[in-house]
């Protein structure tokens, strides 16, 4: 006697990433307490759309809206990207872990062209 599978096949979850619109070129580079050799921590990633979206909400006083404008998102995107950036510094900081700030494979940050205006 044969033995069917009755589950359908996995599918992916939710919908593909969209590309975001992200400045500045951290990647693989950390912040982490003095004094502590990066192997006995504690590793954080924080990536980049996340980092981005901190940058311009808190430290540039954008709304979440006008964020997503700027990096080609939804503001309830914008929304959870703070949520689990701020989680994660908050956990850096309180447990003393190192944040290491990564490039997210699934999704795409693309760098926008550089003003020669503006100061590096």
């Amino acid at each position: 006697m044969q033995h069917t599978n009755p589950l359908p096949a996995k599918r992916p979850m939710g919908r593909p990433k969209k590309s975001r619109i992200c400045e500045g070129k951290l990647c693989d580079q950390a912040f982490k307490p003095v004094r502590i050799p990066m192997n006995q921590l504690e590793k954080i990633n924080l990536f980049h759309d996340e980092l981005e979206a901190i940058r311009l909400c808190d430290k540039e006083g954008l709304t979440q809206a006008e964020a997503g404008a700027q990096m080609g998102v939804s503001r309830g995107t914008v929304q959870r990207m703070l949520a689990s950036a701020r989680q994660k510094i908050a956990r850096a900081l309180v447990e003393g872990a190192a944040l290491i700030f990564v490039e997210d494979g699934s999704k795409t940050c693309i760098l926008p062209a550089m003003d020669p205006n503006k100061a590096v």
